[in-house]
């Protein structure tokens, strides 16, 4: 794996940054196989009690790499990729903590409910551009996201896609603090590292406890949504909306 994740561990707290902030954290092929790799192997290592998600430069995450992801042709076997990295995120036994600032774009938002904790900074900008490219919600926001938002708020954010800022993202529980964007990523050590000095096998019973209930359903959901994702990304529609997004620059 390359510079584009890089990682640090202190203290129990694995610190996961994503290290591409010339396209803004834009993730691409490379960038989904490493995170879920590393993600599996913090599960599995008895020196890791949380895990530490954030993004270089100025911002989070800008969703996916849309020349990459056009040029994979909507195949089966590029869908597993970025399934494989939601399976792994949604049935992650460790607790999972984020700091986002900038933007945070389709992928960039829709991994964030799989997070059990999110500190966002003041400057955070949110979107779910989904339909407006001509393509459908992803990584079990079609389930998340109404449960946390309500069925009308989770409908006008998913499907009209329009940005919305950090205080919106608290106000709906996608966000449990805004703070200033020099000190976000102190404020989500603090709390990871809070997490870590817990009581390990109580913490991660915990996490089970209130996740357990819909697992089975959510990873279906994962896998219906990357169904009909893939199948929006090979229409004329999508492929039309994607071009005339690149060609915008």
């Amino acid at each position: 794996m390359s510079d584009l994740i890089t990682q640090r561990c202190h203290e129990g707290v694995l610190e996961l940054t994503l290290n591409r902030p010339q396209k803004k954290n834009a993730l691409n092929r490379e960038m989904y196989l490493g995170l879920t790799d590393m993600l599996q192997q913090a599960d599995n290592d008895d020196a890791v009690r949380v895990v530490l998600l954030n993004g270089a430069g100025d911002s989070f995450c800008a969703g996916n790499d849309i020349a990459d992801f056009v040029s994979s042709g909507g195949s089966a076997e590029a869908a597993r990729v970025p399934l494989r990295l939601l399976q792994t995120l949604a049935g992650l036994e460790k607790p999972l903590v984020a700091a986002i600032h900038g933007h945070a774009v389709g992928i960039g938002t829709t991994l964030l409910l799989h997070c059990d904790l999110v500190y966002g900074a003041d400057n955070t900008r949110l979107q779910l551009p989904f339909a407006r490219l001509g393509l459908v919600p992803e990584g079990g926001s079609s389930l998340l996201l109404p449960q946390l938002a309500g069925h009308r708020r989770a409908f006008e954010l998913l499907v009209l896609g329009e940005a919305f800022d950090a205080d919106c993202g608290l106000s709906i529980g996608l966000i449990n603090e805004v703070i200033a964007a020099d000190q976000v990523l102190a404020r989500a050590r603090d709390r990871a590292c809070s997490l870590a000095a817990l009581p390990q096998q109580a913490l991660r019973k915990s996490k089970q406890m209130l996740r357990a209930h819909q697992q089975d359903l959510l990873q279906q959901v994962l896998v219906e949504e990357i169904d009909a994702f893939r199948e929006r990304l090979n229409s004329a529609e999508a492929q039309g909306a994607l071009m005339a997004f690149m060609q915008r620059g």
